[in-house]
């Protein structure tokens, strides 16, 4: 074997089952190796921020990762926002990036340039560049074993062209996987202690904690000693709807946080990081953990969330306390002029038994969460790093993943155009995704964040770096451009009867909903006055209005 076989060789033993490649001349080698390795699937993309988010959302649901294939570091840098995702969601993706051959680096060619400094931005834990044929292998199962650990993570492996190319080749045995300790009993009884004082405790949940096992754990402590359950703002992966403990996420507005985590005395966090506001505001706290509260840590996310979980029921003689469940319910089917509470309104009445959704609808999915909170079971996936373009490669990895699961993606405008390549890929691989991009011609979430931050006034040169309006983008001759299914819908009804033939039809599809802006005009100027009142509010006037502006 030649070191690319053998690589190949090496990642399939180790489950390793998919790479999603946008490959260059460096990477030819293990390009044509792909063949000789029968148990790797390989998927081009035709960009490389599609590449890396398909192996996130692939890794979220398969619980295991996939594998890039990328051209330099130019080519890693394009995939970097979607790493960052991946790196924040802690996410197991096993990257490879191909370099010149080790005695061509002296030339300072014009591709050249330092990719394992470009590679620390996302993969902290794990970069190497591969020596020699006969190390590669080796190098190559420890990045797996640094990508499955605990927390997962994004590793890194430089794979030099000559190092790739070069005879003899062997492969390496899987490495084993991790094996995860519950928290500690002191953690466990210092904890059960502070929840049996009757203070206000909430758990924070995150990561693994928010999978069926874990919540149902969760909501048996909180049915049995009053605590509060609250999930991360932006989940990796949750599992929610019927038969299932509703769990109320964090706002992203740190003033609509503050409500929910005002007078808190303890808050535990359970694979989860304790809060903070998304960017610097003037004058406002970065730090959203209130005054006098203590934080405790019941395990981190390199612990097993779930087993802890476990453990302090029992700490707390909860075991055999019967949580609430969120009951089976859906809305009615919305008609009219389209907007975009009616089209999560349209999701939340036909959303498939066993569903995979994607949230990247930004200000247009604010009623997503309570619109499917009754759906039959399915699994939510958010935008982890906050850097747009996730979405819809997301799709392309989950769907890979779970090829009989339906996939829907709700995408805003704006963070659509970051990754649309995802569309060709969902035609050339038949995926059964249902991507919604949500069309209202704007930035609106940084309309908002300029009422937020107490800019100047916005004259029309800034107003303008905000809108899409000229010219109005077309996404479904995009997508038909890219062989994807495609209408345009600007009533309920047609947004509806897309939507179900969508469904009803494998294979990918877009529906482009025509919108105005969820947040425009007087609700846009009055929001601000409304978030700066919050504090001085009674608590349960506060909470009402949390609940209308962000339920």
């Amino acid at each position: 074997m030649n070191g690319a076989q053998a690589l190949l060789k090496t990642l399939a033993d180790a489950g390793i089952e998919v790479c999603f490649t946008n490959p260059g001349t460096s990477e030819m080698h293990f390009v044509a190796a792909l063949d000789s390795e029968p148990r790797m699937r390989a998927v081009l993309a035709l960009f490389e921020g599609v590449a890396t988010g398909a192996a996130d959302g692939y890794a979220r649901m398969a619980d295991k990762p996939a594998a890039t294939l990328l051209h330099l570091g130019c080519g890693l840098g394009n995939g970097l926002a979607n790493l960052h995702n991946a790196r924040k969601g802690k996410v197991p993706v096993v990257n490879i990036v191909g370099d010149h051959a080790t005695y061509h680096t002296q030339y300072d060619a014009q591709l050249q340039s330092d990719i394992e400094t470009v590679a620390r931005n996302v993969s902290p834990g794990f970069v190497r560049t591969a020596q020699s044929t006969a190390a590669l292998c080796q190098d190559a199962a420890d990045a797996i074993a640094a990508a499955r650990g605990l927390p997962g993570q994004v590793a890194t492996l430089v794979l030099p062209a000559d190092v790739s190319w070069g005879e003899g080749g062997q492969p390496c045995p899987p490495p084993a996987p991790p094996a995860p300790t519950a928290a500690s009993d002191e953690a466990v009884q210092a904890i059960a202690q502070a929840i049996r004082a009757g203070e206000k405790t909430i758990v924070l949940l995150g990561g693994h904690a928010l999978r069926e096992g874990a919540l149902r754990s969760a909501a048996r402590i909180a049915a049995h000693s009053g605590v509060q359950l609250l999930a991360e703002v932006f989940p990796t992966r949750m599992e929610r709807g019927a038969g299932l403990p509703a769990v109320e996420r964090v706002a992203y507005l740190a003033e609509l946080a503050g409500v929910q985590l005002a007078g808190a005395r303890h808050l535990v966090l359970v694979d989860a990081k304790s809060p903070v506001s998304f960017f610097a505001y003037p004058g406002k706290a970065s730090d959203l953990v209130p005054a006098g509260c203590t934080v405790h840590t019941l395990c981190s996310p390199a612990q097993d969330a779930a087993a802890s979980l476990d453990k302090l029921s029992a700490a707390l003689g909860a075991s055999a306390t019967q949580p609430p469940l969120a009951p089976a319910q859906r809305p009615g089917r919305p008609r009219g002029p389209l907007t975009a509470p009616k089209v999560c309104k349209a999701v939340g009445h036909l959303l498939p038994e066993n569903a995979i959704l994607i949230d990247e609808a930004i200000t247009s999915g604010l009623m997503l969460g309570v619109m499917t909170a009754g759906c039959p079971h399915h699994d939510l996936i958010t935008l982890t790093g906050g850097a747009i373009g996730q979405g819809l490669p997301n799709a392309v990895g989950a769907a890979i993943a779970c090829p009989n699961r339906p996939v829907i993606a709700l995408i805003g405008d704006g963070t659509a155009m970051y990754t649309i390549q995802a569309l060709w890929s969902m035609a050339r691989e038949n995926l059964h995704v249902v991507s919604v991009i949500f069309n209202n011609a704007s930035y609106s979430v940084l309309n908002v964040e300029l009422e937020r931050v107490g800019a100047e006034k916005a004259g029309p040169k800034a107003k303008s770096q905000l809108d899409l309006k000229g010219p109005v983008l077309n996404f479904a001759q995009l997508a038909q451009g890219m062989g994807v299914h495609a209408v345009r819908a600007s009533t309920a009804e047609d947004f509806c009867q897309a939507l179900e033939y969508a469904l009803a039809h494998p294979g990918p599809h877009l529906i482009e909903a025509l919108v105005p802006e969820s947040l425009a005009g007087p609700k846009r100027k009055v929001l601000p006055w409304l978030l700066r009142a919050l504090p001085s509010l009674p608590p349960q006037v506060a909470r009402a209005l949390k609940r209308k502006i962000a339920p």
